[in-house]
């Protein structure tokens, strides 16, 4: 094997540590040594065995690009389970990537396929698709497999939810105590917006901080209550929900305002700012869809208004100008954002 077969390190913080099912401290855990054992046959199972112990999401794929492998950390991050992807094509459209823009890297810029065209691994930030049909912000590295005398066999990829996802997860925790969370999408609600909003605004005023709101409705909900059901109709909410907390920062705030539609609050951006924010909350809510078992995935768009705040105002005003660019984007063809 020549050194460029050889993958460089992957550097990286560690996993938190993989907890030991005994009923002892894992000080107290010994491996006893047998000096007469005889060696075993290190099959491939073991390795599955161990990657199963990883939280990382771990999987592998064949020169056809058919997955072969598949961890449960994978099946944690995605929903997926073996039974759903093994053998099947990584593009099948259960498991597209898209970057930040929402553009399917799929079809051009595959992890895998970058790493196998430069011979070295490759590392992305991109966002995969639950198998609830909402996008995950993962940190994603892949690199060829070769055997041992050098032919190309596949690739394996590895990824993990961001420190950002983990972050949100950590705040959607803290309100389900306080009852500040929408129970449906598990979003914070309209009273912890307000709360946030109030804050904001006082912040503005005193230190000068900007920050915009957004008000995001879902395009004809309506046709997917009465088409599919309120089922899922639910579901969509939760898909939007999820996707549009995926795509915004740790600092933002994102709530169920009430039936279809969303709020968020934006810190510390221009008006410009605040519109690409926008664009991105739609494109990426346009490359989603709710996939069921029995027919095509069920797809929606999102309309978008916003507004930056404005020093000593009140809270009223900033929503009504919101819902007015919301109105002024649905009037225009939805699937828009207006500013």
């Amino acid at each position: 094997m020549t050194p460029k077969d050889v993958p460089t390190p992957m550097l990286d913080e560690p996993s938190a540590p993989v907890p030991i099912g005994a009923r002892y401290s894992p000080a107290r855990v010994r491996l006893p040594v047998l000096q007469d054992a005889t060696d075993f046959a290190f099959d491939t199972s073991i390795f599955e065995i161990i990657l199963d112990c990883v939280e990382d999401g771990v999987y592998f794929v064949d020169r056809g690009k058919r997955i072969r492998l598949w961890n449960d950390g994978a099946q944690a991050i995605t929903g997926f389970s073996r039974n759903d992807v093994l053998g099947q094509p990584c593009g099948n459209h259960w498991l597209c990537h898209v970057d930040a823009a929402g553009h399917t890297l799929c079809a051009e810029g595959c992890p895998l396929d970058r790493a196998v065209t430069d011979e070295q691994p490759y590392e992305v930030d991109a966002y995969l698709q639950h198998k609830l049909g909402h996008r995950i912000p993962v940190r994603i590295k892949s690199w060829p497999l070769r055997d041992r005398q050098g032919q190309l066999i596949g690739a394996v990829e590895i990824f993990r939810a961001t420190i950002v996802g983990r972050r949100q997860e950590q705040l959607i925790e803290e309100l389900s105590q306080l009852a500040l969370i929408d129970d449906l999408t598990r979003l914070p609600n309209r009273r912890h917006f307000d709360l946030q909003l109030d804050r904001r605004l006082a912040e503005l005023n005193r230190f000068g901080w900007p920050f915009g709101v957004l008000m995001v409705d879902i395009d004809h909900f309506k046709n997917v209550n009465d088409n599919h059901g309120h089922h899922v109709g639910d579901q969509v909410l939760h898909l939007v929900a999820r996707t549009l907390l995926a795509k915004c920062r740790s600092l933002d705030t994102v709530a169920r305002w009430g039936g279809e539609e969303f709020a968020a609050i934006i810190a510390n951006v221009r008006e410009e700012e605040l519109r690409t924010v926008g664009e991105k909350l739609r494109a990426m809510v346009e490359a989603s869809g709710l996939r069921e078992s029995s027919s095509a995935p069920v797809r929606v768009t999102i309309s978008v208004g916003g507004t930056m705040a404005r020093p000593n105002e009140p809270a009223t005003d900033v929503m009504r100008r919101a819902d007015d660019m919301l109105y002024a984007a649905k009037r225009s063809g939805r699937n828009r954002v207006c500013i």
